[in-house]
């Protein structure tokens, strides 16, 4: 049996990790925008370039909050920049943790009346955000930049 035979037989896990494979490349495309995109969203929490983030917090949610609604904004802005940089520093615990956050404004969209095709939309994104937690398993490199041994 040829090297080749042998490597297109050989169990996934025993496979060298292809940097150059579609697999590869698609685990540094959600890695970079599961970093990227919470942390200037999260940062324009603060700034409001983007959006009026207040009015995408669910008046249920906003009850349940000590603080005024734009305060509350400033502390998911917070959440938003640290799960960016969780995904940019460990991946493999970072993906879990902003799927399980998107999921999160899901509900909290569904519980505003006429945000119900804003969390459709989003439904993609926890989607992504697993994927990129399984791509991770074979990819995770550590820091953003360099592979460990």
């Amino acid at each position: 049996m040829t090297d080749t035979e042998r490597a297109r037989t050989a169990p996934a896990q025993a496979r060298p990790l292809a940097t150059g494979s579609p697999a590869y490349q698609a685990y540094l495309i959600l890695r970079g925008g599961f970093t990227v995109a919470p942390i200037l969203f999260g940062v324009d929490k603060f700034a409001h370039a983007m959006a009026n983030w207040d009015v995408y917090l669910a008046p249920n949610i906003a009850r349940l909050s000590p603080l005024s609604v734009h305060h509350t904004m400033y502390v998911v802005g917070v959440i938003e920049i640290v799960a960016g940089l969780l995904v940019a520093a460990r991946p493999r615990l970072g993906a879990p943790v902003v799927a399980l956050w998107l999921l999160g404004i899901i509900v909290n969209l569904l519980l505003i009346p006429g945000y119900y095709d804003v969390a459709l939309r989003d439904f993609g994104l926890p989607l992504a955000g697993l994927a990129l937690a399984r791509l991770a398993a074979a990819y995770d490199s550590g820091p953003l930049f360099g592979r460990r041994r």
